[in-house]
This record gives structure tokens, C-alpha cells and sequence, in this order.
């Protein structure tokens, strides 16, 4: 569609990358729509709010409407409102509450790495004959590799290293956001599934339906988590005053540590880890909510601001998703998306099996793996597991770190 727009007005889009406030707008009544829908109907509830707003956002981006890269995308919602919303997300993760739902999740999640490294070398030689050009199909699985095992900032990381040139990078990242909003349909399926119910516990699911009897039909699942709480201007004012607080604190944390030499394996990894400014969010949250768990309780509409800030981003994850561009430049990086996702799922679901871990555990957890704390965190609390947002957001965290390794792993022995 973008053809089309610049035939009639100039421009790839209807509405303008640098209108910000069209764009805003745009934003705010897709999130809205998509939190309407699923607290008014039965359906949109199972389906949840986040993957509503995500699919939405793709259909807006490949019907033209509004453009796939912005200012507002990029330096607002990624750099302002993500960071301010997993605080606030996080005010309740009481770390000696979720520990033990933290290291059966973080098995499920580095059986889920080793499976997308699995998936990299398969896909890898599948399609070198077809594909052709070798080595940027080594570049594309080492980035996938990267983003598949922690992400984004993985993938951005891997694409600086192993430069694979403009129009292969587009196309692998349109191919990766269209494969990942593609597999969040998935894993909601599974989590409503028979079949995967027979197979797995799934004890927050059995609760979550029970609240929802409880509350009668007049309310789907959503709408019930969601009702309406007591919340005044006092409760607003700490926590955005909190939620910037640790932000700040946390950058300057991490920009002390980024700054460092990497000499050697061991500094290499301590830079990655504790120069990420999600490692401190996480890190200095968790420890005051767990540390104050009484007085954090008191502050109110923490849940509420984060969860909205958390439906911006999801509906952000799903702009760049032009079926056309990955369709024409290069259908092949689909089906290698697609061949290591489906490995990550078969390790991640595998060794829930295996060790009898919680079905709920295993959605999130490859979650974490493919889109990133953010996206499992997001899935946790549309779904009303609440007790796994902490979980999503410390394992996705440690999914940084190691997704930089494993994606140079694999672009070294692929010849890189």
C-alpha cells in the first residue's frame, strides 16, 4: 500500500513518520480498542488484549495507514515508556514469592535457547543451496539466533557485528516480527487448548476460569482483573516518580559498567550483563518490592499504568510486520524464522514435559525466549498470571546476555 499513498499524497504512509501526534493518537485508540474488545467480549478475552493491539498495529502499517518506523516508535515508546512501565509492572514481584516459579521457568527457558540454536544450524544448511548467498544467510541465523534466545536489543547487537547489508536486515526483521506476532496466536491457542491441557498442570489457568465463574457472565476474564480500584492523584504521582527514578538510576548504573574494557571472556560478559539497563530495572524492582513488600502494597494503579504502558509497546511490536516486503525481497528468511521458533517451542514444551513443569510455565518462558521480557511479561498479565510477570521479566533479562553469545557462536562455526 505504501505504492499507493505516495502515488496520491507524496509520502509511504497515510499518516506522516515525523506527525507525532497523529501517530500518538492513532496509538492510544488502537491500545484502547484493543482494551475494549477483550474486556467486552468473551472471544477477545481469550484471545487478549496484547495480541489484539499487535495485530491491529500490522494491519494499519500494511494497509498503509501509518508509517513502520518513527521518532515516536522508536525514541518514545522504546526508550521512554518501556522502561517506565516494568518498575510499575514489577511493584509486586516479591522475589521470595517467585523464586521457586523463577528456576522451574528458567529450566523451560535455556532448554528453549538450545533448541533455537538447534533450529539455526538446521534452517541454515535446509537453505544455503536455495537461498544462495551463504553467508547472509549465516548472518540472518546468527541475528536470529540473538533475538530468538533473549531480544531485540539482541538482534540489533548481532546486525552491528555481522553487518548483512540494508535490505537483508529489513527483510530478516520484518520476517522475525511477522513470525513472532504469528506465534503469539500460537501459544494463546495452547494455553486454551484440550489437548495441551490433557498433557500439562496448568494451575493458574483452573484459577483464573474459576474467578471468572465466580464473576458471572456479565464480566469476561479482563474485565473482571481489571475492575474498577481505588486509586488517587498521590498513588499517580509516586509511581511515575518511582518508575523514572529507578529508570535513572538504573542507566547510570549500567553506563558505568558499558563503559568498561572487554578484554576476555569474563569482562565480555560481565559488560553485556550488567551494562543492560533492564538488568537494573529488573535487578533494583525486584528487590525494593522485595525488601518493602508492605509499603509497596499501599501505592496503588502500579498494575494498571505499567500494563498500558506494556499495550503501547506490544502495539509497536507489531508495525514493522509487512507481509508484502518479506514476501517479495525474501520469502526464505520466513520459513528459517519459522524453522527456529518451532524448534524453540519443541525444547521449550519438551522439557516441560519432561520434568512435569506447569503449562503456564512453558507459554511464558518460550515467550521470553522469542519476543523478550517485555512481550512474556505482557502475555502474563493479559492472561491473569500474575505470579509469572517477575519470572517473564528476570529470565528475559538473563536471555540478553546469553542471546549475544550463542549468536556469536553460531556465526563463528558457520563461517562468520
Amino acid at each position: 500500500m505504501s505504492s499507493f499513498w505516495m502515488g496520491v499524497i507524496g509520502r509511504e504512509s497515510l499518516i506522516a513518520a515525523d506527525d507525532t501526534w497523529g501517530l500518538l493518537a492513532v496509538m492510544a485508540i488502537g491500545v484502547f480498542f484493543a482494551i475494549w474488545l477483550e474486556q467486552k467480549y468473551t472471544w477477545a478475552s481469550k484471545v487478549s488484549g496484547c495480541i489484539i493491539a499487535l495485530v491491529t498495529a500490522m494491519a494499519l502499517a500494511n494497509l498503509g495507514i501509518i508509517p513502520t518506523s518513527c521518532v515516536l516508535y522508536d525514541d518514545v515508546v522504546w526508550g521512554i515508556i518501556v522502561p517506565l512501565g516494568i518498575p510499575m509492572l514489577l511493584m509486586r514481584c516479591d522475589l521470595k514469592k517467585i523464586w521457586a516459579e523463577t528456576e522451574r521457568m528458567l529450566m523451560i527457558f535455556l532448554a528453549g535457547s538450545v533448541g533455537t540454536v538447534l533450529g539455526a544450524y538446521i534452517a541454515y544448511f535446509l537453505l544455503k543451496t536455495p537461498y544462495g548467498n551463504t553467508g547472509d544467510l549465516a548472518r540472518v541465523a546468527s541475528m536470529m539466533t540473538g533475538t530468538y534466545t533473549g531480544g531485540s536489543v539482541n538482534l540489533a547487537a548481532m546486525a552491528s557485528q555481522y553487518a548483512a547489508g540494508d535490505d537483508v536486515t529489513a527483510a530478516a526483521i520484518v520476517a522475525d516480527n511477522l513470525t513472532m506476532a504469528l506465534y503469539f496466536f500460537a501459544l494463546i491457542f495452547f494455553a486454551g487448548s484440550k489437548w495441551f491441557r490433557k498433557r500439562f498442570s496448568h494451575p493458574l489457568i483452573d484459577q483464573i476460569e474459576e474467578e471468572e465463574a465466580v464473576a458471572g457472565d456479565s464480566k469476561t476474564l479482563a474485565a473482571a482483573f481489571w475492575s474498577r480500584k481505588d486509586i488517587s492523584l498521590r498513588d499517580i504521582a509516586v509511581n511515575i516518580a518511582y518508575a523514572s527514578s529507578v529508570v535513572w538510576i538504573s542507566r547510570l548504573i549500567a553506563g558505568i559498567f558499558s563503559g568498561l574494557e572487554t578484554n576476555g571472556v569474563l569482562m565480555n560478559f560481565v559488560v553485556g550483563f550488567f551494562g543492560s539497563q533492564y538488568v537494573w530495572i529488573t535487578t533494583i524492582s525486584v528487590l525494593v518490592a522485595t525488601i518493602m513488600a508492605e509499603k509497596v502494597k499501599e501505592i496503588h494503579g502500579s498494575q494498571e499504568i505499567g500494563t498500558f504502558c506494556i499495550y503501547m509497546f506490544l502495539f509497536v511490536i507489531g508495525v514493522p510486520a509487512n507481509i508484502y516486503t518479506v514476501i517479495t525481497k525474501s520469502p526464505l528468511l520466513l520459513v528459517l524464522t519459522f524453522i527456529m521458533v518451532f524448534m524453540n517451542m519443541i525444547f521449550c514444551f519438551g522439557a516441560a514435559r519432561i520434568f512435569k513443569f506447569n503449562l503456564e510455565d512453558a507459554i511464558i518462558a518460550s515467550n521470553a525466549n522469542i519476543g523478550g521480557p517485555t512481550t512474556a511479561a505482557g502475555m502474563a498479565i493479559s492472561q491473569g498470571w500474575v505470579d509469572l510477570v517477575g519470572p517473564a521479566m528476570l529470565i528475559g533479562t538473563f536471555g540478553y546476555v546469553i542471546g549475544n553469545y550463542l549468536g556469536t557462536v553460531v556465526a563463528v562455526s558457520l563461517g562468520l
